[in-house]
């Protein structure tokens, strides 16, 4: 696992280099760049603090939901087997939990998904309704749908499920300009995931 992990964190950063070298581009083209960070700053923070607090209540209903289910079914919905007793701790080794998802899993999976393909697919394909002053055409649902299907690799249906997160990190990279904010807050929002697994 920590060589598939790191296999494709080289891949995310690297892969893309050989197009961009024949474009003559470079990782500020895809939105790897510091130049909006008010715009990025703003909308991590807002959208942390609408959407992290209602995914903590659904994740609340949904531990205690599987505790109504047979335990195959369970299983096959998420990656653990809860129980309604919820102790708020952090995973161990919480520090380095934060260095990883930001560093080796969000940044190059931002890099990739929403910087790269988004930015190519939507050069393909530029039209499609605006959504909170966002276009959002086939480029940006493609791009999720294939963010979701990456994570396949681990063969676990539940793991489907961040086709919708990726949603709003394609949403805020069309907004910011930049990957950065969307990778600050992909990354806290898997955090956030591993303090619930290790608190119920």
């Amino acid at each position: 696992n920590g060589y598939a992990k790191l296999v494709a964190t080289v891949g995310f950063l690297y892969l893309p280099l050989l197009a961009m070298r024949r474009r003559g581009e470079d990782y500020g083209d895809y939105g790897v760049t510091f130049r909006h960070w008010k715009a990025d700053l703003k909308w991590f923070l807002l959208l942390s603090a609408v959407v992290l607090p209602l995914f903590v209540a659904g994740y609340a209903l949904f531990a205690e939901l599987l505790t109504h289910l047979p335990p195959w079914l369970a299983r096959s919905l998420a990656p653990y087997s809860p129980s309604w007793h919820f102790r708020p701790r952090l995973p161990p080794r919480f520090p380095e939990w934060v260095v990883d998802q930001l560093f080796v899993v969000a940044l190059p999976e931002e890099f990739f998904y929403r910087g790269f393909i988004q930015t190519r697919l939507r050069d393909a394909w530029p039209r499609g309704p605006v959504v909170f002053g966002v276009r959002l055409g086939p480029a940006f649902f493609l791009t999720a749908a294939l963010f979701a299907l990456g994570h396949l690799a681990i063969f676990q249906v539940w793991r489907l499920g961040v086709f919708f997160p990726a949603l709003l990190f394609g949403w805020m990279r069309e907004k910011t300009g930049s990957v950065m904010g969307a990778a600050a807050f992909h990354a806290t929002c898997n955090l956030t995931v591993m303090v619930l697994e290790a608190s119920f």
